[in-house]
């Protein structure tokens, strides 16, 4: 992963995610997130009785964007990504818990689960010093090129 993306998602705090509901409309909700860049995950927490847990519990494709904790009106900057829910055995999931709350210590006490998204895809936009520039990632360009 590129390590503007890297250096971006490590810094913010919150995602916005979108899942899609019983009749395939897209449903989003926000929340706190912790980045993996290594494995390209992002861990959140919620509660297994909301609305939207549901609703990722029949359909794990999900897409989400990410804006910078503070906006500046005159600088474009973001995420937008694709992604996948993991199941809890899964492996990418192994240490959600802990990557989790070593970033938000605080969130032990708020009752919850801990999600793992296996991030597919990523386009960042940055407008910064008056250029326009967008960094594109791909999970499976990645694996294409380590093994070549």
């Amino acid at each position: 992963m590129d390590q503007t993306i890297v250096d971006f998602l490590q810094k913010q705090t919150c995602a916005t995610i979108c899942c899609t509901n019983e009749a395939g409309r897209p449903y989003c909700f926000s929340c706190y997130y912790a980045c993996n860049p290594e494995q390209s995950l992002l861990y959140f927490k919620s509660s297994v009785d909301s609305y939207h847990c549901g609703l990722m519990a029949r359909n794990r494709i999900l897409s989400g964007t990410i804006l910078p904790d503070k906006l500046n009106k005159m600088i474009t900057r973001g995420v937008q990504w694709n992604g996948e829910l993991t199941d809890n055995t899964d492996p990418l999931a192994e240490n959600a818990f802990v990557n989790y709350h070593k970033k938000f210590p605080m969130a032990l006490v708020i009752k919850g689960q801990v999600f793992t998204i296996r991030l597919d895809d990523i386009k960042m936009t940055d407008s910064n010093l008056g250029k326009m520039k967008k960094i594109m990632w791909k999970r499976a360009q990645e694996k294409a090129d380590s093994v070549q």
